[in-house]
């Protein structure tokens, strides 16, 4: 396949994205395929771990590939983005709970669907290039692939932020809110690859890692808890509205950007699984959103401006937060019953 190169190399399972000229963005095909190599590698004696990279320097994988998406639902077919999410979650599922050491190196943007396949990982490594972001509000989505539960782990109340702002991290900043574990020069990123390959030892990424930096979220720490805290979103808008600080500001800013109905589902999807550490569950709820994302939600509008015309005027649903009721957002959370998601963890 020339989307992806899977192959074993010594002691590792190893995994490339080889569209760099499509910032390496993840088809159902690459996501079929990564989930194939996993089964097979996890009884496979001779692959002590898996290594996951991507081709050039722009990015690891900046998300999922979402034309098809587009092109179905605009036609009517909501069946195939249901089951494209379905079986990438399932995936994201594997990584977070596989037995072998999961090793991700993720230069430039990695974003959405590149998170799903990075920051469940056991050894997640970034470096000075380095760009993480869930922005899925921004195109009427929430943030899914297992991002929800991360973010809900992340410190203080940088999960709400992350998630509805669509700010990007840099190294440090994932380090802190908990989406990578090492910080390591780009330029040391080959040699550490052939070494692992040659060993299988995951203690070598502990040698090779350097301290990171200070972490912008890590200072506006207290600001973010102080403006994201309440129980919904429109909490925060009121917050934001009597803070004129530059912070404050840059996130009312992008607030008023993204999908009101996208960013107060994301408050209540946060809140539900603060404390939890349960990849199920968390994937069960994104589920329940993105089941009905193109058909209820603002999915759809959200890519046809921010994508495909690219005018950046969407007509989303609700004028603003505040105009997102209680019940907007249970009818986009409530349980599916027979359509829920199916978490196959047997081989």
């Amino acid at each position: 396949m020339s989307e992806i190169h899977i192959r074993k190399t010594g002691r590792a399972g190893r995994i490339t994205l080889t569209r760099p000229q499509a910032l390496n963005a993840l088809t159902y095909d690459m996501c079929g395929a990564i989930e194939a190599a996993l089964d097979a590698w996890r009884f496979d004696d001779h692959v002590a771990m898996v290594i996951i990279d991507a081709e050039g320097e722009r990015a690891f994988c900046a998300g999922g590939d979402i034309q098809e998406l587009y092109d179905t639902g605009r036609a009517g077919n909501f069946a195939f983005g249901q089951k494209f999410w379905a079986d990438e979650y399932r995936l994201n599922a594997k990584i977070f709970d596989y037995p072998k050491p999961y090793v991700a190196f993720m230069q430039g943007f990695t974003m959405g669907g590149g998170v799903g396949i990075s920051c469940h990982g056991s050894h997640r490594i970034v470096g000075e290039t380095s760009q993480i972001a869930m922005p899925e509000c921004a195109i009427g989505l929430m943030p899914d692939v297992g991002g929800s539960l991360l973010l809900s782990q992340a410190p203080g109340r940088c999960g709400e932020y992350l998630g509805t702002t669509t700010a990007r991290m840099n190294a440090s900043d994932a380090i802190f809110a908990g989406f990578a574990d090492y910080q390591i020069p780009q330029a040391a990123w080959p040699a550490l690859i052939d070494a692992l390959e040659v060993t299988g030892n995951h203690r070598l990424i502990d040698e090779a890692a350097t301290a990171a930096g200070p972490s912008s979220l890590h200072a506006n720490l207290e600001q973010i808890n102080a403006l994201f805290a309440g129980e919904h979103l429109a909490d925060t808008l009121r917050l934001l509205e009597h803070d004129k600080s530059d912070f404050a500001v840059a996130a009312r800013k992008s607030l008023d950007k993204v999908s009101p109905l996208s960013a107060a589902c994301t408050f209540e999807l946060l809140h539900r699984l603060r404390g939890s550490d349960d990849i199920a569950k968390a994937l069960d709820l994104e589920y329940r959103f993105t089941f009905r994302a193109a058909e209820h939600g603002d999915f759809l509008e959200g890519i046809r401006a921010q994508i495909i015309d690219k005018d950046r005027t969407p007509n989303w649903h609700h004028a603003d937060g505040y105009d997102v009721s209680l019940a907007d957002i249970s009818k986009m959370l409530r349980p599916l019953g027979r359509d829920a998601l199916k978490l196959e963890r047997t081989i």
